[in-house]
């Protein structure tokens, strides 16, 4: 049985946890701790303008973090030139840092990526990236950290 070893308790401790690890600061805050282009983009929902951001070209290894709360989203490894003018990823490091989002603005029908740990938008999710996912998520610079491996 997949619940084995599990109980209600359990399950709802973790949920709790979970819920209470997230991240909620007024706009007043973000507006504080992030700059005019990160809170722009980040609490925005906006876009940076294509290879302007600092990650689009860049090749150094390390983990990619949210600007906004530090959480692992991206791994150099999986990082590759889409040719879009943003940094772009085949897969996440973990899938239950990010939530989708449907995006139906501008006339277009896309999906949204988002930190699940503070909700800042990321940038958006595509089918047309690299084997073995096929995915290409096309995230902004300015809602990244590069934490650089020596």
């Amino acid at each position: 049985m997949i619940w084995k070893g599990l109980n209600r308790r359990n399950v709802q401790k973790k949920k709790e946890k979970k819920l209470n690890d997230k991240v909620s600061k007024t706009d007043n805050e973000w507006k504080s701790q992030l700059s005019p282009e990160e809170y722009s983009i980040c609490r925005g929902k906006n876009t940076e303008a294509p290879f302007t951001g600092i990650y689009c070209d860049c090749k150094d290894k390390g983990t990619y973090k949210c600007t906004c709360c530090g959480l692992e989203l991206f791994s150099s490894e999986t990082k590759f030139d889409s040719g879009t003018g943003w940094p772009s990823f085949s897969q996440v490091l973990n899938n239950d840092n990010i939530e989708f989002v449907k995006d139906a603005s501008y006339g277009m029908l896309r999906t949204e990526v988002n930190c699940k740990k503070c909700g800042s938008h990321l940038g958006h999710v595509f089918d047309d990236g690299p084997q073995p996912t096929n995915l290409r998520y096309c995230i902004n610079s300015a809602s990244l950290r590069l934490d650089k491996l020596d």
